[in-house]
């Protein structure tokens, strides 16, 4: 069974860490290292790599320091480039690679930046398949046989119009929230398009600190999935 251990999950810093029992591998480095390091129990080194899915800072602030303790970080080039990194490793969607136990194919994710990505990663260890979409709009892909899912759910439109007719929120940043991350409806959508049957566990990440409801998404998603679902917090 892959274990998955959330380091942090939102607007100020995304780590992740997926174990099947024989490879420890980590998804995003948008903490400082020494966060990590203690909320992992000094364990980073551990990891055959670190899968990074674009260049905002929230998603790749340890990449130099991770690369320095000789830990392999896979990105776009457009990633590699827009924060200036050349000691990585180069991924392109629909490339498979492999990093310890893991079979490991990037995709094209939608979101404001250079070239994003999302992962699906195989287990050699325990055959299992976990997919991994954050900061994307939306997904034009399904995912066949999946066990495990951890996927953006950042906002609800209704809450956001809210704050935006409340002031909380400027429209400008609202229409960037709109065009780059991901809506519980559009999370519900991707999900209904795929087969649920074999999915143990749904992890929502990247919530929203004002526009998202954590309870309710909980539920709404168990509602609609049938599926334990979880809210991704350190």
């Amino acid at each position: 069974m892959i274990n998955i251990k959330v380091l942090a999950s939102s607007s100020a810093g995304n780590c992740y860490l997926l174990n099947d029992g024989t490879t420890q591998v980590m998804l995003e480095a948008g903490i400082p290292l020494r966060q990590m390091q203690k909320a992992c129990g000094f364990t980073v080194t551990k990891s055959v790599g670190c899968l990074i899915t674009h260049e905002h800072k929230d998603h790749s602030k340890a990449v130099d320091d991770l690369i320095s303790l000789g830990i392999d970080c896979y990105m776009s080039e457009g990633t590699a480039n827009a924060i200036n990194v050349s000691d990585y490793k180069k991924v392109k969607a629909g490339q498979q690679f492999n990093a310890g136990s893991w079979k490991i194919v990037a995709f094209n994710t939608q979101h404001d930046a250079a070239e994003p990505l999302g992962y699906l990663l195989l287990s050699q260890s325990t055959n299992e398949k976990l997919v991994f979409i954050t900061d994307s709009y939306y997904v034009k892909y399904t995912f066949p046989s999946l066990d495990y899912i951890m996927i953006e759910c950042n906002y609800a439109d209704d809450i956001l119009d809210k704050n935006v007719e409340d002031g909380v929120i400027h429209p400008s940043m609202a229409k960037r929230v709109r065009r780059s991350h991901m809506s519980l409806e559009s999370c519900k959508d991707l999900l209904i398009a795929n087969d649920l049957s074999k999915v143990k566990e749904i992890w929502l990440c990247h919530l929203s600190d004002a526009n998202s409801d954590a309870e309710r998404f909980k539920r709404e998603i168990e509602e609609i999935s049938g599926r334990p679902t979880y809210i991704a917090g350190a």
